[in-house]
Protein backbone atom coordinates (compact mmCIF):
# COMPACT_ATOMS: atom_id res chain seq x y z
CA UNK A 1 0.00 0.00 0.00
CA UNK A 2 2.65 2.34 0.78
CA UNK A 3 4.48 2.27 -2.68
CA UNK A 4 1.10 2.29 -4.34
CA UNK A 5 0.80 5.72 -2.16
CA UNK A 6 3.49 7.15 -3.03
CA UNK A 7 3.50 6.69 -6.82
CA UNK A 8 -0.23 8.84 -6.36
CA UNK A 9 2.31 11.21 -3.93
CA UNK A 10 4.77 11.36 -6.61
CA UNK A 11 2.33 11.82 -9.58
CA UNK A 12 0.65 14.93 -7.51
CA UNK A 13 -2.36 12.95 -6.98
CA UNK A 14 -2.18 12.45 -3.16
CA UNK A 15 -5.46 14.06 -2.84
CA UNK A 16 -6.98 10.11 -3.36
CA UNK A 17 -5.67 9.24 -0.41
CA UNK A 18 -7.25 12.39 1.93
CA UNK A 19 -10.21 10.07 3.42
CA UNK A 20 -8.16 7.28 3.38
CA UNK A 21 -7.48 6.45 7.43
CA UNK A 22 -11.67 6.70 8.11
CA UNK A 23 -12.86 4.12 5.80
CA UNK A 24 -13.94 0.74 6.66
CA UNK A 25 -11.52 -1.76 5.84
CA UNK A 26 -13.92 -3.50 2.68
CA UNK A 27 -13.65 0.62 1.75
CA UNK A 28 -9.95 0.75 1.81
CA UNK A 29 -9.77 -2.24 -0.13
CA UNK A 30 -12.08 -1.16 -2.71
CA UNK A 31 -10.22 1.63 -3.31
CA UNK A 32 -7.20 0.21 -3.36
CA UNK A 33 -8.33 -1.92 -5.59
CA UNK A 34 -9.51 0.91 -8.01
CA UNK A 35 -6.04 3.01 -7.55
CA UNK A 36 -4.37 -0.01 -8.60
CA UNK A 37 -5.75 0.44 -11.97
CA UNK A 38 -4.85 3.66 -12.71
CA UNK A 39 -2.14 3.90 -15.18
CA UNK A 40 -0.25 7.37 -14.16
CA UNK A 41 2.23 7.18 -16.60
CA UNK A 42 -0.76 7.40 -19.31
CA UNK A 43 -3.40 9.68 -17.09
CA UNK A 44 -0.13 12.47 -17.19
CA UNK A 45 0.28 12.41 -20.87
CA UNK A 46 -3.26 12.64 -20.89
CA UNK A 47 -3.38 15.62 -18.87
CA UNK A 48 -0.21 17.40 -21.01
CA UNK A 49 -1.60 16.62 -24.32
CA UNK A 50 -5.22 16.65 -23.63
CA UNK A 51 -5.87 19.56 -21.22
CA UNK A 52 -2.75 21.42 -20.52
CA UNK A 53 -1.04 21.82 -24.18
CA UNK A 54 -1.38 24.94 -25.61
CA UNK A 55 -0.91 23.95 -29.13
CA UNK A 56 -4.54 24.36 -30.64
CA UNK A 57 -5.44 20.41 -31.85
CA UNK A 58 -5.16 19.99 -35.67
CA UNK A 59 -8.39 21.20 -37.58
CA UNK A 60 -9.47 19.54 -40.31
CA UNK A 61 -8.83 21.27 -43.05
CA UNK A 62 -12.48 20.88 -45.16
CA UNK A 63 -10.71 21.64 -48.42
CA UNK A 64 -8.88 18.94 -48.63
CA UNK A 65 -11.41 16.21 -47.49
CA UNK A 66 -13.15 14.30 -50.36
CA UNK A 67 -15.71 11.83 -50.14
CA UNK A 68 -14.79 8.28 -49.17
CA UNK A 69 -14.66 5.05 -52.25
CA UNK A 70 -17.27 2.28 -52.09
CA UNK A 71 -18.39 -1.07 -53.57
CA UNK A 72 -21.64 0.19 -54.20
CA UNK A 73 -25.03 -2.15 -53.65
CA UNK A 74 -25.57 -3.80 -57.36
CA UNK A 75 -29.33 -3.98 -58.61
CA UNK A 76 -29.15 -7.45 -58.40
CA UNK A 77 -26.13 -9.35 -55.94
CA UNK A 78 -26.98 -12.66 -57.73
CA UNK A 79 -26.30 -11.40 -61.17
CA UNK A 80 -23.28 -9.07 -60.53
CA UNK A 81 -19.67 -11.44 -60.41
CA UNK A 82 -17.90 -9.27 -58.26
CA UNK A 83 -19.80 -9.67 -55.62
CA UNK A 84 -20.59 -13.26 -55.95
CA UNK A 85 -17.30 -13.71 -55.77
CA UNK A 86 -16.95 -12.19 -52.34
CA UNK A 87 -19.93 -14.14 -51.24
CA UNK A 88 -18.09 -17.60 -52.09
CA UNK A 89 -15.15 -16.37 -51.00
CA UNK A 90 -16.83 -15.12 -46.97
CA UNK A 91 -19.02 -18.44 -46.85
CA UNK A 92 -15.42 -20.51 -47.55
CA UNK A 93 -13.99 -18.57 -44.51
CA UNK A 94 -17.06 -18.36 -42.02
CA UNK A 95 -17.35 -22.54 -42.88
CA UNK A 96 -13.68 -23.02 -41.66
CA UNK A 97 -14.55 -20.97 -38.46
CA UNK A 98 -12.29 -18.04 -39.50
CA UNK A 99 -14.96 -15.21 -38.22
CA UNK A 100 -16.37 -14.10 -35.05
CA UNK A 101 -19.09 -11.86 -33.39
CA UNK A 102 -18.34 -9.26 -31.02
CA UNK A 103 -21.00 -6.65 -29.99
CA UNK A 104 -20.31 -3.41 -27.52
CA UNK A 105 -22.82 -3.70 -24.96
CA UNK A 106 -21.35 -1.43 -22.27
CA UNK A 107 -24.63 0.49 -22.30
CA UNK A 108 -27.80 0.81 -19.89
CA UNK A 109 -31.21 1.57 -21.58
CA UNK A 110 -31.82 5.07 -19.44
CA UNK A 111 -32.66 7.26 -22.45
CA UNK A 112 -35.65 4.75 -23.12
CA UNK A 113 -36.74 4.73 -19.43
CA UNK A 114 -35.55 1.32 -19.05
CA UNK A 115 -33.02 1.09 -15.84
CA UNK A 116 -31.35 -2.16 -17.08
CA UNK A 117 -28.52 -3.40 -19.75
CA UNK A 118 -29.63 -1.52 -23.39
CA UNK A 119 -29.32 -5.87 -24.44
CA UNK A 120 -32.50 -6.76 -22.71
CA UNK A 121 -34.46 -3.95 -23.99
CA UNK A 122 -37.62 -5.73 -25.93
CA UNK A 123 -37.62 -5.14 -29.44
CA UNK A 124 -39.40 -7.31 -32.26
CA UNK A 125 -43.18 -6.76 -33.07
CA UNK A 126 -44.61 -9.89 -32.03
CA UNK A 127 -42.50 -12.40 -29.31
CA UNK A 128 -41.05 -9.19 -28.23
CA UNK A 129 -37.25 -10.75 -28.31
CA UNK A 130 -35.05 -8.73 -26.77
CA UNK A 131 -31.75 -7.16 -28.38
CA UNK A 132 -29.27 -9.96 -26.77
CA UNK A 133 -31.93 -12.83 -28.30
CA UNK A 134 -32.17 -11.08 -31.71
CA UNK A 135 -28.45 -11.15 -32.03
CA UNK A 136 -28.21 -14.86 -30.55
CA UNK A 137 -30.51 -16.07 -33.07
CA UNK A 138 -28.81 -14.80 -35.60
CA UNK A 139 -25.21 -16.18 -34.79
CA UNK A 140 -27.10 -19.81 -34.12
CA UNK A 141 -29.19 -19.47 -37.37
CA UNK A 142 -25.60 -18.72 -39.09
CA UNK A 143 -23.98 -21.26 -37.03
CA UNK A 144 -26.00 -23.96 -38.15
CA UNK A 145 -26.34 -22.96 -42.23
CA UNK A 146 -22.23 -22.81 -42.05
CA UNK A 147 -21.48 -25.98 -39.41
CA UNK A 148 -19.59 -24.31 -37.52
CA UNK A 149 -19.23 -22.70 -34.41
CA UNK A 150 -19.19 -18.53 -34.62
CA UNK A 151 -17.95 -17.56 -31.29
CA UNK A 152 -19.49 -14.43 -29.98
CA UNK A 153 -17.88 -11.83 -27.90
CA UNK A 154 -19.60 -9.70 -25.46
CA UNK A 155 -18.15 -6.34 -24.19
CA UNK A 156 -20.42 -5.59 -20.97
CA UNK A 157 -19.50 -2.63 -18.32
CA UNK A 158 -18.53 -2.33 -15.18
CA UNK A 159 -21.97 -1.42 -13.92
CA UNK A 160 -24.15 -4.03 -16.27
CA UNK A 161 -21.65 -6.86 -16.53
CA UNK A 162 -23.47 -9.34 -13.53
CA UNK A 163 -27.20 -8.41 -14.60
CA UNK A 164 -25.67 -9.59 -18.69
CA UNK A 165 -24.37 -12.41 -17.11
CA UNK A 166 -27.45 -13.41 -15.33
CA UNK A 167 -29.47 -12.78 -18.71
CA UNK A 168 -27.71 -15.36 -20.41
CA UNK A 169 -27.63 -17.78 -17.92
CA UNK A 170 -31.45 -17.65 -17.10
CA UNK A 171 -32.16 -17.69 -21.23
CA UNK A 172 -29.76 -20.60 -21.25
CA UNK A 173 -27.90 -18.92 -23.89
CA UNK A 174 -30.63 -18.10 -26.42
CA UNK A 175 -29.09 -21.96 -27.97
CA UNK A 176 -26.08 -21.29 -28.08
CA UNK A 177 -22.94 -23.43 -26.71
CA UNK A 178 -22.17 -20.96 -23.26
CA UNK A 179 -18.79 -21.59 -24.06
CA UNK A 180 -19.35 -19.54 -27.20
CA UNK A 181 -20.20 -16.93 -25.74
CA UNK A 182 -16.86 -14.75 -24.18
CA UNK A 183 -17.58 -11.69 -21.71
CA UNK A 184 -15.28 -8.97 -21.13
CA UNK A 185 -15.74 -6.05 -19.49
CA UNK A 186 -15.02 -2.21 -21.07
CA UNK A 187 -12.26 -0.35 -19.50
CA UNK A 188 -12.15 2.19 -17.51
CA UNK A 189 -10.16 5.67 -17.12
CA UNK A 190 -10.21 8.09 -14.26
CA UNK A 191 -12.04 11.67 -14.75
CA UNK A 192 -10.16 14.62 -13.86
CA UNK A 193 -11.49 18.14 -13.32
CA UNK A 194 -9.70 21.18 -14.79
CA UNK A 195 -6.63 21.05 -13.12
CA UNK A 196 -5.89 17.32 -13.86
CA UNK A 197 -6.56 16.11 -10.51
CA UNK A 198 -8.73 12.72 -10.21
CA UNK A 199 -12.25 13.53 -9.44
CA UNK A 200 -13.12 11.71 -6.00
CA UNK A 201 -16.71 10.24 -6.30
CA UNK A 202 -16.97 9.78 -2.78
CA UNK A 203 -14.49 9.29 0.30
CA UNK A 204 -13.67 5.58 -0.65
CA UNK A 205 -14.55 5.90 -4.27
CA UNK A 206 -12.61 7.93 -7.36
CA UNK A 207 -14.63 8.74 -10.58
CA UNK A 208 -13.72 6.50 -13.21
CA UNK A 209 -15.44 6.18 -17.06
CA UNK A 210 -15.60 3.44 -19.81
CA UNK A 211 -13.11 4.77 -22.13
CA UNK A 212 -15.21 4.56 -25.30
CA UNK A 213 -16.38 1.79 -27.76
CA UNK A 214 -12.42 2.10 -28.72
CA UNK A 215 -11.52 1.24 -25.69
CA UNK A 216 -12.44 -2.56 -27.15
CA UNK A 217 -9.43 -3.08 -29.06
CA UNK A 218 -7.41 -3.32 -25.56
CA UNK A 219 -10.36 -4.44 -23.60
CA UNK A 220 -10.31 -7.18 -25.92
CA UNK A 221 -6.54 -7.91 -25.47
CA UNK A 222 -6.20 -7.64 -22.05
CA UNK A 223 -8.94 -9.77 -20.78
CA UNK A 224 -7.78 -12.85 -23.14
CA UNK A 225 -10.49 -13.16 -25.46
CA UNK A 226 -8.22 -11.75 -28.54
CA UNK A 227 -5.96 -14.66 -27.37
CA UNK A 228 -9.49 -17.19 -27.59
CA UNK A 229 -10.06 -15.96 -31.09
CA UNK A 230 -6.16 -16.84 -32.00
CA UNK A 231 -6.67 -20.57 -30.59
CA UNK A 232 -10.11 -21.29 -32.44
CA UNK A 233 -8.50 -20.08 -35.97
CA UNK A 234 -10.66 -16.71 -35.87
CA UNK A 235 -8.84 -13.88 -37.69
CA UNK A 236 -12.19 -11.63 -38.38
CA UNK A 237 -13.96 -10.17 -36.11
CA UNK A 238 -17.03 -8.46 -36.75
CA UNK A 239 -17.98 -5.90 -34.91
CA UNK A 240 -21.63 -4.19 -34.31
CA UNK A 241 -23.16 -2.18 -31.58
CA UNK A 242 -26.05 -3.90 -29.42
CA UNK A 243 -28.50 -0.88 -30.33
CA UNK A 244 -28.96 -2.10 -33.84
CA UNK A 245 -31.14 -5.12 -34.50
CA UNK A 246 -31.36 -5.37 -38.14
CA UNK A 247 -27.76 -5.55 -38.28
CA UNK A 248 -26.77 -8.33 -40.38
CA UNK A 249 -23.82 -9.86 -37.89
CA UNK A 250 -23.02 -12.97 -40.77
CA UNK A 251 -22.82 -11.38 -43.97
CA UNK A 252 -20.28 -13.98 -46.08
CA UNK A 253 -20.39 -10.70 -48.94
CA UNK A 254 -18.66 -8.36 -46.08
CA UNK A 255 -16.09 -11.11 -45.49
CA UNK A 256 -15.26 -11.92 -48.72
CA UNK A 257 -14.68 -8.36 -49.37
CA UNK A 258 -12.34 -7.72 -46.28
CA UNK A 259 -10.91 -11.05 -47.33
CA UNK A 260 -10.26 -10.27 -51.33
CA UNK A 261 -9.09 -6.66 -50.13
CA UNK A 262 -6.68 -8.12 -47.70
CA UNK A 263 -8.26 -5.55 -45.16
CA UNK A 264 -7.09 -5.18 -41.71
CA UNK A 265 -10.58 -3.27 -40.99
CA UNK A 266 -13.28 -2.57 -43.30
CA UNK A 267 -16.60 -0.90 -42.72
CA UNK A 268 -19.93 -0.95 -44.09
CA UNK A 269 -21.54 2.91 -44.90
CA UNK A 270 -25.23 3.15 -45.56
CA UNK A 271 -26.28 6.34 -47.75
CA UNK A 272 -27.40 8.73 -45.85
CA UNK A 273 -31.16 9.05 -45.48
CA UNK A 274 -31.32 13.17 -45.92
CA UNK A 275 -28.16 15.67 -45.74
CA UNK A 276 -28.23 16.36 -42.17
CA UNK A 277 -28.68 13.18 -40.65
CA UNK A 278 -26.66 12.37 -37.07
CA UNK A 279 -24.38 9.91 -38.69
CA UNK A 280 -20.27 10.18 -39.02
CA UNK A 281 -19.47 10.41 -42.83
CA UNK A 282 -16.61 8.25 -44.36
CA UNK A 283 -14.01 10.31 -45.94
CA UNK A 284 -10.86 10.14 -47.22
CA UNK A 285 -7.87 13.22 -46.13
CA UNK A 286 -4.47 12.90 -47.12
CA UNK A 287 -4.91 10.25 -49.00
CA UNK A 288 -6.02 8.03 -45.53
CA UNK A 289 -9.50 6.57 -45.20
CA UNK A 290 -10.86 8.65 -41.44
CA UNK A 291 -14.53 9.03 -40.62
CA UNK A 292 -15.87 12.65 -40.06
CA UNK A 293 -18.46 12.99 -37.41
CA UNK A 294 -21.84 14.92 -38.08
CA UNK A 295 -21.36 17.49 -35.48
CA UNK A 296 -17.42 18.02 -36.86
CA UNK A 297 -18.07 19.06 -40.42
CA UNK A 298 -20.10 21.82 -41.57
CA UNK A 299 -23.59 21.67 -42.77
CA UNK A 300 -22.51 23.37 -46.11
CA UNK A 301 -20.37 19.69 -46.34
CA UNK A 302 -22.95 17.75 -45.28
CA UNK A 303 -25.50 19.21 -47.90
CA UNK A 304 -23.00 19.69 -51.07
CA UNK A 305 -24.00 17.33 -54.02
CA UNK A 306 -22.48 16.10 -56.80
CA UNK A 307 -23.03 16.61 -60.68
CA UNK A 308 -25.98 14.39 -60.09
CA UNK A 309 -27.63 16.16 -57.71
CA UNK A 310 -26.55 13.38 -55.19
CA UNK A 311 -25.37 13.86 -51.88
CA UNK A 312 -21.46 14.33 -52.12
CA UNK A 313 -20.29 12.95 -48.60
CA UNK A 314 -23.66 10.13 -48.70
CA UNK A 315 -21.81 7.72 -47.42
CA UNK A 316 -22.65 7.36 -43.60
CA UNK A 317 -21.00 5.38 -40.76
CA UNK A 318 -23.29 3.05 -39.15
CA UNK A 319 -20.75 0.98 -36.19
CA UNK A 320 -20.72 -1.95 -38.38
CA UNK A 321 -16.91 -2.99 -38.87
CA UNK A 322 -14.59 -6.26 -39.73
CA UNK A 323 -11.83 -6.16 -37.94
CA UNK A 324 -8.57 -8.24 -38.87
CA UNK A 325 -7.59 -9.86 -35.57
CA UNK A 326 -4.07 -9.17 -36.14
CA UNK A 327 -4.89 -5.62 -36.53
CA UNK A 328 -6.68 -5.44 -33.01
CA UNK A 329 -3.62 -7.22 -31.34
CA UNK A 330 -1.06 -4.39 -32.95
CA UNK A 331 -3.62 -1.53 -31.68
CA UNK A 332 -5.03 -3.05 -28.24
CA UNK A 333 -1.91 -5.33 -27.19
CA UNK A 334 0.24 -2.73 -26.06
CA UNK A 335 3.84 -4.54 -28.08
CA UNK A 336 3.37 -1.53 -30.14
CA UNK A 337 3.61 2.33 -30.54
CA UNK A 338 0.38 1.94 -32.78
CA UNK A 339 -2.81 2.97 -30.44
CA UNK A 340 -5.94 4.66 -30.59
CA UNK A 341 -5.52 8.23 -29.77
CA UNK A 342 -7.56 8.85 -26.65
CA UNK A 343 -10.05 12.56 -26.99
CA UNK A 344 -11.57 14.59 -24.05
CA UNK A 345 -15.63 14.85 -23.70
CA UNK A 346 -16.06 17.55 -20.71
CA UNK A 347 -18.83 16.23 -18.26
CA UNK A 348 -20.82 16.89 -15.51
CA UNK A 349 -18.84 14.20 -13.00
CA UNK A 350 -20.71 13.87 -9.36
CA UNK A 351 -17.94 14.55 -6.66
CA UNK A 352 -17.20 15.42 -3.16
CA UNK A 353 -16.38 19.01 -2.21
CA UNK A 354 -13.38 19.76 0.08
CA UNK A 355 -15.59 18.99 3.25
CA UNK A 356 -16.23 15.52 2.07
CA UNK A 357 -19.83 16.78 1.05
CA UNK A 358 -21.61 15.02 -2.15
CA UNK A 359 -21.79 17.31 -4.98
CA UNK A 360 -24.10 16.61 -8.41
CA UNK A 361 -22.82 19.64 -10.52
CA UNK A 362 -25.17 21.26 -13.05
CA UNK A 363 -22.60 22.06 -15.62
CA UNK A 364 -19.41 20.05 -16.93
CA UNK A 365 -16.67 20.23 -14.09
CA UNK A 366 -14.23 17.98 -15.53
CA UNK A 367 -13.40 15.63 -18.27
CA UNK A 368 -13.41 11.95 -19.07
CA UNK A 369 -10.93 10.21 -21.50
CA UNK A 370 -12.76 8.12 -24.64
CA UNK A 371 -11.37 6.02 -27.53
CA UNK A 372 -13.92 5.73 -30.71
CA UNK A 373 -13.13 2.68 -33.26
CA UNK A 374 -13.31 4.43 -36.13
CA UNK A 375 -10.04 5.88 -35.34
CA UNK A 376 -8.66 2.84 -36.34
CA UNK A 377 -9.90 3.55 -39.92
CA UNK A 378 -6.82 5.77 -40.92
CA UNK A 379 -4.00 3.35 -39.25
CA UNK A 380 -5.27 0.37 -41.34
CA UNK A 381 -3.58 -1.48 -43.94
CA UNK A 382 -6.31 -1.37 -47.54
CA UNK A 383 -9.52 -0.41 -45.64
CA UNK A 384 -12.45 -0.93 -47.46
CA UNK A 385 -16.28 0.06 -47.59
CA UNK A 386 -19.40 -1.72 -48.88
CA UNK A 387 -22.45 -0.38 -49.07
CA UNK A 388 -25.23 -2.05 -47.29
CA UNK A 389 -29.10 -1.28 -47.72
CA UNK A 390 -30.60 0.54 -45.12
CA UNK A 391 -33.52 -1.58 -44.34
CA UNK A 392 -31.80 -4.71 -44.17
CA UNK A 393 -28.74 -3.32 -41.95
CA UNK A 394 -29.70 -0.25 -39.85
CA UNK A 395 -32.49 1.15 -37.41
CA UNK A 396 -30.80 1.64 -34.10
CA UNK A 397 -33.16 2.11 -30.52
CA UNK A 398 -31.42 5.52 -29.24
CA UNK A 399 -34.40 7.34 -28.11
CA UNK A 400 -37.79 6.48 -25.99
CA UNK A 401 -39.57 8.71 -28.92
CA UNK A 402 -39.47 9.91 -32.30
CA UNK A 403 -36.35 9.18 -34.92
CA UNK A 404 -34.45 5.98 -33.95
CA UNK A 405 -36.83 4.76 -31.24
CA UNK A 406 -38.63 1.88 -30.52
CA UNK A 407 -41.38 2.37 -32.67
CA UNK A 408 -39.23 3.32 -35.68
CA UNK A 409 -37.47 0.10 -34.98
CA UNK A 410 -40.39 -2.02 -34.67
CA UNK A 411 -41.81 -0.42 -38.54
CA UNK A 412 -38.44 -1.62 -40.28
CA UNK A 413 -38.51 -5.05 -38.95
CA UNK A 414 -41.72 -5.13 -40.42
CA UNK A 415 -41.40 -3.35 -43.45
CA UNK A 416 -38.26 -5.76 -43.89
CA UNK A 417 -40.45 -8.71 -43.80
CA UNK A 418 -42.93 -7.75 -45.86
CA UNK A 419 -40.59 -6.82 -48.67
CA UNK A 420 -39.07 -10.28 -48.34
CA UNK A 421 -42.69 -11.71 -48.51
CA UNK A 422 -43.43 -9.63 -51.46
CA UNK A 423 -39.88 -11.20 -53.53
CA UNK A 424 -42.04 -14.69 -52.91
CA UNK A 425 -45.16 -13.29 -54.34
CA UNK A 426 -47.12 -12.57 -51.01
CA UNK A 427 -48.48 -8.77 -50.76
CA UNK A 428 -49.15 -7.53 -47.26
CA UNK A 429 -51.41 -4.11 -46.84
CA UNK A 430 -49.44 -1.44 -45.90
CA UNK A 431 -50.47 2.46 -44.44
CA UNK A 432 -49.31 5.79 -46.67
CA UNK A 433 -46.11 5.54 -44.86
CA UNK A 434 -45.52 1.40 -46.25
CA UNK A 435 -45.39 0.38 -42.48
CA UNK A 436 -47.61 -3.20 -42.78
CA UNK A 437 -50.57 -2.54 -40.71
CA UNK A 438 -50.62 -5.89 -38.82
CA UNK A 439 -47.34 -6.83 -36.61
CA UNK A 440 -45.26 -9.27 -38.00
CA UNK A 441 -41.87 -11.31 -37.43
CA UNK A 442 -39.97 -13.87 -38.96
CA UNK A 443 -37.26 -15.31 -36.51
CA UNK A 444 -33.86 -15.30 -37.40
CA UNK A 445 -33.56 -19.18 -36.98
CA UNK A 446 -36.26 -19.31 -39.98
CA UNK A 447 -34.15 -17.00 -41.91
CA UNK A 448 -32.07 -13.65 -41.56
CA UNK A 449 -31.76 -12.42 -45.08
CA UNK A 450 -34.27 -12.31 -48.18
CA UNK A 451 -32.47 -15.04 -49.94
CA UNK A 452 -32.47 -17.78 -46.86
CA UNK A 453 -36.27 -16.66 -46.82
CA UNK A 454 -36.89 -17.25 -50.08
CA UNK A 455 -35.22 -20.67 -50.02
CA UNK A 456 -37.20 -21.30 -46.84
CA UNK A 457 -40.39 -20.23 -47.79
CA UNK A 458 -40.18 -22.10 -51.00
CA UNK A 459 -39.47 -25.28 -49.00
CA UNK A 460 -43.03 -25.03 -46.78
CA UNK A 461 -45.52 -27.27 -47.79
CA UNK A 462 -47.53 -25.58 -46.36
CA UNK A 463 -47.84 -21.74 -46.54
CA UNK A 464 -49.13 -19.68 -43.27
CA UNK A 465 -51.79 -17.18 -43.78
CA UNK A 466 -50.12 -13.19 -42.90
CA UNK A 467 -52.00 -11.31 -40.86
CA UNK A 468 -52.16 -9.91 -37.07
CA UNK A 469 -49.37 -11.88 -34.98
CA UNK A 470 -48.00 -13.83 -38.22
CA UNK A 471 -44.57 -15.53 -36.66
CA UNK A 472 -42.21 -17.57 -38.68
Amino acid sequence: MQTLKQKFIDAGQAHVFKYFDSLTDEEKSALLAQLEQVDLDELKSLNDELLFSKTESTAIDFTKLQPAEYAPLPADKISDAKWQEAKKIGEDAIKAGRLGAFVVAGGQGTRLGFNAPKGLYKVTPVKQKSLFQVFAEKILSASKKYGVSIPWLVMTSHINDAPTRAFFEENNFFGLNKNDVIFFKQGLMPAVDYNGKIIMESKSKIAMTPDGHGGCLRGMCRSGAIDELKKRGVDCISYFQVDNPLVNIIDPYFVGFHILGKSEMSSKMIAKAYALEKVGHFCTLDGKLTVVEYSDLPNEYQEMVDENGKLKFIAGSVAIHILDRNFVEKLGGGASDTKLPFHRADKKIPYIDENGNAVKPEKPNGIKFEMFVFDALPMANSPIIIEGFRGDEFSPVKNAEGLDSPLTCKNHQKMQVARWLDKVGVKVAVDENGVPTDDIEVSPLFASNEEDFANAWNALTEKPEVKNGFYL
